[in-house]
């Protein structure tokens, strides 16, 4: 794939001084043709930050969705709050237009696109207080009901009328989402047929004032910060800023000493805080980070509070805790710490090697690291099995780091055998990141392996990812520098991933997110960039003085923060962010093991005579001056004296102060992959009879690339495929540029002697409850009290490679959240073969079936005895419900 419109680009600078004779920093800091960045100011169009002082900035920023609202309304319903009506990117279209303050829609047929022919004149906006009336005819839907029990989708989908829970419609203006994974929520996005004809309505309310997006036009430091490092520069805005994130750090702190994540964002979420506590909280708050992180063990493992299908092991960066931990130790050297961090974070380990690890590749398996809302960085058709088997590369950037740290506690812990085995464990995983998603045609890693019985690499760049392949050391240093050379940037940032997916509104998906900037911005330094630090930094500023908040995200494509599905004020990761620019970018504090030590990278542009007071590091306080410009040290003095290698000993007490004077070498001008916003073409949906593949044009697709087993074989722009050899077959749509869309799900073509499905309910006794949709003649019940363990006798006709999975439906949650996945272990004539995961479907959807993860195991002709079964390590994150509904078994022979 070829990202279209990049360029590589020397400079982003209007002014920069980089090779300049003079060595007085200009007021222009940072300008493109979007924003620019100066001492005292941020300016985008219209709109202008000021800093009026070091404790107070004004704004006059507003939000353009607030000027001119379409009138062009699109929107699809839902049936359980699922997006099933049509498939991705087929909407209904209707023009919103009265001055009455009244409009009623046509009456629309459920599954049915209905478009409006003309579009609305140049000039005419939806009114304010406009009432929608929305009239949709579900009686198709009620009538397959009454006469199968069951609605069959676009897709082939089977929806029981036993788990019919209501109608909702989503759409892109408010107060109407394009949130699936949390429509089934928003009652007050249910449609009613209330007379009991099978017309459903709902009355929105559109544009209403108090939907305005808004942020405060001044902020002025309102509380008492002199507990916290004390940040001086001469460049007022960036000191605004500091002082504004240190307030927003108090804010943060709930009344029993833990973080809140954001000010929409209340209690304690084990991701946030640990990428908080790496940024900057273990310097600021260390105690607090310790309560913080303590409230996310349980059972003396870490808690895995989030993620798709159920919690872990489908989301698995929960491990980002033990990267925390570590930080908090450099911090504080507290060995009462380390021993309780080094337990919590072994056993999860532990827990870990058996559930998620991928023997063949040598990677970990589970969703994307934060990016935990499926459709925002996942094909439409990814359920959180698929998820789960998916291999990312911020996810094992995280897995390797945790194996690194805890191989380093070991051998505090004096454990050598255990500092050896995990040490093993990451190179393991190091290796795997290297060789499956490192993409040399683009010198970046790719997104992650995904699919079923043969993955493919998805060439997105991912932004957290990559940076962490930069701090962790995954990639060598000249990989180091290619990353950050070659990782798309767009205009205000880098977006999460790129490019991005159509048809999905801006959270993940085109977005930045400050945070994600940060670590970004740590890469960057690392690697000498200054080009790229410069844009880095100021794409964190522009925003945090623009909103005079440090906001969760905002819109890539434009910078807003009002366009984005979700977001808050008062962030915790994006504030801890920004104060790492001052902290590990500007005076390079490195905290390590047993020092600290001093690495400063300050660009040409941005030097001036700088002080950081009060800042604590165990028992030490040091008062630390920074004068000059580039990443070399002149001189570095503590109390008058040369401090040695720039190196603050561990067990240094007392106040002190450090004077550190920079060479004023030139830095490397480095480039910067400067990338328009692009979106990749949609995924086809594929059909498959008598051995013949088809699919639907794709909007802005030239043509269609037919994969095999994971390798491509064919390049076509018919609409069709014919197959001539058995296997698993996918389809990629690419554009005019050569942009590649997702894979599209996996279609099966094997004879059926090649087949093998096992009905579980001859098995063992079957369960009586109440639930449709099986494919033979019941199904059984597994949870921890009932089929603990089930053992299938399958017999193989000839020695193969085969692909295992079950049929089954679990209930017990939501597709997106809660944290009831059910967890077991297979295992062959009494070999540990594997995991599987069986993920929540849909809260109370026990009709709701769809296959689990797929094993592929080298089976010998003759009878075999499968032995699933339920251990500890299969312990999901309830501790309480670990349940499912198992269908059949199914065996294919693959190779």
């Amino acid at each position: 794939m070829k990202p279209a419109f990049k360029i590589i680009v020397p400079s982003l600078l209007l002014f920069s001084l980089l090779g300049c004779k003079s060595r007085k920093p200009m007021d222009k800091i940072y300008q493109s043709e979007f924003y620019s960045l100066s001492k005292n100011k941020v300016t985008q169009g219209a709109y202008e930050a000021v800093a009026q002082s070091p404790t107070a900035i004004s704004s006059n920023y507003e939000s353009p969705v607030n000027h001119e609202i379409s009138p062009a309304v699109s929107f699809k319903f839902s049936i359980n709050g699922k997006d099933n009506e049509m498939a991705s990117g087929k909407n209904h279209l209707i023009n919103v237009i009265s001055d009455k303050g009244y409009f009623e829609s046509p009456v629309i047929r459920f599954g049915q696109q209905y478009t409006d022919p003309d579009s609305p004149d140049k000039g005419i906006f939806l009114q304010p207080d406009t009432k929608f009336t929305v009239r949709l005819d579900l009686k198709n839907v009620l009538e397959e009901f009454k006469e199968t029990g069951y609605y069959t989708t676009f897709d082939g989908t089977k929806i029981y009328k036993t788990d019919f829970k209501g109608v909702f419609i989503a759409g892109n203006t408010s107060p109407l989402i394009w949130d699936f994974d949390n429509l089934g929520n928003h009652r007050e996005l249910e449609l009613h047929d209330n007379d009991g004809d099978g017309i459903y309505t709902i009355t929105l309310e559109m544009n209403k004032p108090q939907q305005k997006k808004t942020t405060a036009s001044s902020w002025h430091l309102s509380k008492d910060i002199s507990a916290f490092p004390q940040y001086k520069s001469g460049i007022p805005m960036m000191d605004a800023l500091y002082n504004l994130a240190l307030e927003e750090a108090i804010n943060a702190i709930e009344p029993d000493s833990t973080f809140r994540t954001g000010k929409e964002w209340a209690g304690v979420w084990t991701r946030d805080i640990s990428y908080s506590i790496i940024l900057s909280m273990a310097t600021l708050q260390p105690k607090v980070a310790e309560h913080s992180l303590l409230k996310k063990v349980k059972n003396n493992r870490i808690t895995q509070d989030t993620g798709s299908g159920g919690s872990w092991p489908v989301s698995s960066d929960r491990m980002i805790w033990a990267v925390a931990a570590w930080e908090v130790y450099k911090t504080t050297g507290d060995t009462q710490w380390l021993a309780k961090a080094y337990e919590v974070i072994k056993n999860s380990v532990e827990d870990d090697l058996k559930n998620i690890y991928d023997p063949e590749t040598g990677l970990v398996r589970g969703e994307s690291s934060f990016l935990d809302w499926r459709d925002q960085t996942y094909p439409k058709w990814m359920e959180p099995a698929d998820i789960y088997s998916s291999e990312n590369l911020g996810t094992n950037a995280v897995h390797y780091q945790v194996n690194k740290v805890l191989s380093q506690m070991a051998v505090l812990m004096k454990d050598q055998q255990a500092a050896e085995k995990y040490t093993a464990i990451a190179e393991q995983i190091k290796k795997g990141i290297n060789t499956w998603l490192w993409m040399p045609e683009k010198g970046y890693y790719g997104q992650y392996l995904y699919g079923r019985q043969f993955p493919v690499l998805s060439p997105r760049s991912e932004a957290l990812g990559e940076a962490l392949t930069v701090l962790f050391d995954i990639a060598d240093p000249e990989r180091q520098k290619s990353v950050v050379a070659h990782t798309p940037v767009t205009n205000f940032g880098i977006p999460c991933i790129y490019p991005q997916i159509p048809n999905i509104p801006p959270y993940h998906n085109d977005a930045v997110w400050p945070f994600v900037q940060s670590y970004w911005s740590l890469a960057i330094a690392k690697t000498g960039n200054a080009e790229a630090l410069l844009q880095s930094m100021s794409a964190i500023y522009r925003p945090a003085a623009l909103f005079l908040t440090n906001k969760e995200n905002f819109v890539s494509s434009n910078g807003d923060f009002a366009g984005t599905q979700i977001n808050s004020s008062n962030m915790l990761w994006s504030l801890s962010g920004s104060l790492s620019m001052i902290y590990k970018v500007i005076f390079g504090i490195d905290i390590r093991e047993n020092s600290l030590v001093f690495k400063p990278f300050v660009p040409e542009i941005l030097q001036a005579d700088r002080t950081l007071n009060n800042f604590k590091y165990r028992n030490a306080v040091l008062d630390i001056s920074l004068s000059g410009f580039g990443n070399q040290i002149r001189s570095i003095t503590m109390d008058g004296k040369e401090l040695p290698s720039a190196t603050i000993p561990a067990d240094l007490s007392g106040v002190h102060q450090v004077r550190i004077i920079l060479a004023n070498n030139p830095l490397e001008k480095g480039s910067v992959a400067l990338t328009k916003d692009y979106f990749s073409v949609a995924a086809p949906v594929l059909k498959n009879q008598d051995q013949l593949i088809s699919w639907e044009k794709v909007e802005g697709a030239s043509a269609y690339m037919i994969i095999h087993n994971g390798k491509e074989i064919a390049k076509t722009a018919e609409l069709n495929y014919h197959v001539v050899q058995n296997g698993e077959y996918q389809v990629m749509a690419t554009d005019a540029a050569g942009t590649r869309s997702f894979a599209s799900e996996p279609v099966l073509i094997f004879p059926a002697q090649k087949i093998n499905n096992i009905d579980l309910s001859l098995v063992t006794d079957k369960s009586d409850l109440p639930y449709q949709g099986y494919s033979g003649k019941g199904f059984i019940e597994i949870s921890k009290t009932k089929n603990k363990q089930v053992s299938i006798v399958v017999n193989v006709p000839e020695s193969g490679t085969y692909a295992v999975d079950f049929r089954y439906s679990n209930g017990n949650g939501p597709t997106n959240t809660d944290n009831k996945c059910a967890i077991r272990t297979l295992s062959i004539d009494g070999t540990f073969a594997g995991t599987f995961v069986f993920p929540q479907r849909g809260k109370d959807e026990w009709s709701n079936w769809g296959f689990s993860n797929t094993l592929q195991l080298r089976l010998t002709k003759g009878s075999h005895e499968l032995s699933l079964s339920f251990e500890d390590w299969n312990e999901n994150m309830n501790g309480e419900i670990n349940q499912a509904m198992l269908d059949q078994l199914r065996v294919i022979r693959i190779g």
